[in-house]
């Protein structure tokens, strides 16, 4: 999927106000200074990095789910395009609030941490999702580098069911250490490519590594959604498909799920803890648990179509936890 960008529409009405802190950019562009690109890229630049969790999107046929996996931009938690889907007061709808700004959207469907070196599998391949260290390519190869990196990926990586040996599915133990140690792996790994290059930059950069959400909450509102379903087939009719594409979520896996995504985020935590101690001043890191502490314990916080991703009311509430843990970050860009 090729990154979204998008620009505060009434950008150049603000910043026309000489109160604002882009006035002086705004009369050189006036005066023809600068060009249009050089005015934005002045502006604050945050960008997303994840998987689907971070996407307006469900799964249904294969055909609408390729079509949407190609077509899908914004009306998500991260970023709203103010298109089809109302309701969501996204974190750039409440980050518009503060200052114009530029957004930049890399997250993609099926999106895993993965190593560069390995090979996508046919789905993905189809989707034309692009891994973590894809993301991050695009994200090393923009001419204007991010002020502010949110990252929320790694969903897909804890479906520890998925090709596992037989004999490990009744005995997971080495199984979800294995997975939790290539996990941390390859994402510090990547992780270290983008601290790099943000090192080298004149301006401060912050990145915001998120855990993954809660599934312990997560699979009582799945389970909130099967039982609706029982009663009435006509609710979430995509609800069993999610088996096709993450094998761990049939209920005798679950249980292994959570605690494999409860070992991950303890990983990121220590991880970024570390990697603290080695960066420059112009870098801020931080671990937040804000989505992994969101609750989406009711059903109607997930989609009425496939009842595994998001709905509008279950964005609202990752919107809600991700930008309330924003603040640390905003002050230290001085974004205020």
């Amino acid at each position: 999927m090729k990154r979204g960008l998008i620009v505060s529409s009434n950008f150049l009405e603000r910043i026309a106000d000489p109160a604002s802190q882009f006035h002086r950019d705004y009369l050189a562009y006036r005066a023809r200074q600068i060009s249009w690109d050089e005015l934005v890229a002045r502006l604050p630049h945050v960008a997303m990095l994840g998987d689907s969790v971070c996407m307006g999107t469900y799964i249904s046929s294969p055909w609408s789910t390729f079509w949407r996996a190609h077509t899908c931009r914004g009306n998500n938690w991260f970023l709203d395009t103010g298109s089809s889907r109302p309701g969501i007061r996204s974190v750039s709808k409440r980050l518009e609030q503060i200052t114009p700004f530029v957004a930049i959207e890399y997250a993609g469907i099926g999106a895993m941490v993965d190593h560069e070196r390995g090979r996508e599998n046919f789905f993905r391949r189809i989707l034309g999702t692009r891994n973590f260290s894809g993301q991050i390519n695009q994200l090393l190869r923009a001419p204007r580098f991010p002020d502010l990196i949110l990252i929320s990926i790694g969903h897909n990586n804890v479906d520890w069911a998925w090709r596992c040996p037989p004999n490990e599915l009744i005995v997971p133990e080495r199984r979800l250490n294995y997975q939790c140690k290539e996990f941390r792996e390859n994402y510090g790994r990547e992780l270290r490519r983008v601290l790099r290059r943000a090192g080298r930059e004149r301006h401060r950069v912050a990145v915001v590594v998120f855990g993954l959400i809660n599934f312990e909450l997560y699979f009582k509102g799945r389970e909130a959604a099967e039982r609706l379903r029982e009663s009435n087939t006509s609710l979430y009719p995509h609800l069993e498909t999610t088996y096709k594409y993450l094998l761990s979520f049939h209920p005798a896996y679950r249980r292994n799920l959570v605690r494999l995504a409860s070992m991950v985020n303890e990983e990121l935590r220590t991880m970024v803890e570390q990697l603290q101690r080695e960066l420059s001043g112009n870098i801020q890191l931080r671990y937040s648990d804000a989505l992994a502490t969101a609750d989406l314990s009711r059903a109607e916080l997930l989609h009425p179509i496939d009842g595994w991703h998001a709905s509008v009311e279950g964005h609202n509430v990752l919107a809600q936890a991700a930008f309330s843990d924003l603040g640390a970050s905003l002050e230290f860009l001085g974004i205020q």
